[in-house]
């Protein structure tokens, strides 16, 4: 990853917070061209589910690449030029990621959350294994 979104990743982080692993996504709940095509392949199904008060249902919409980071206490979606948090979450909210079959270049998976409800993002490949690798 570049020394930008490095930093971006690290930024804003609390004191005494560890980053543990971090990636480019893109949300299949999202807005913009590039997340128009991710629902229209994702659309069988879905990109969140959840009823409205729901974790899921709180992550904002959002357009293109967004950095989302693993901490040892929270987990959530930045800004990958400046690291402005878009979206964050508890860690202990977060209970699993499901990799979800592809056979594109870019990969669906799942974030679930303890409430139940879920959302889908699309990354490579190897970052859904870091992920699984730190959450389960």
């Amino acid at each position: 990853m570049s020394a930008l979104r490095e930093r971006s990743a690290h930024s804003r982080l609390a004191p005494g917070e560890r980053l543990l692993a971090y990636g480019s996504v893109v949300s299949a709940k999202g807005v913009g061209v590039g997340v128009v095509v991710a629902n229209r392949l994702v659309n069988s199904v879905g990109a969140q589910a959840g009823e409205a008060g729901s974790i899921a249902a709180q992550m904002p919409r959002t357009s293109g690449a967004l950095l989302l980071r693993v901490t040892d206490q929270r987990l959530g979606l930045v800004r990958p030029l400046d690291g402005t948090p878009v979206w964050e979450v508890q860690r202990a909210w977060v209970t699993r990621v499901e990799r979800r079959p592809r056979t594109q270049l870019m990969a669906r998976f799942r974030l679930h959350f303890a409430d139940g409800s879920w959302l889908a993002f699309l990354t490579m490949r190897r970052t859904i294994e870091q992920f699984r690798e730190l959450i389960g």
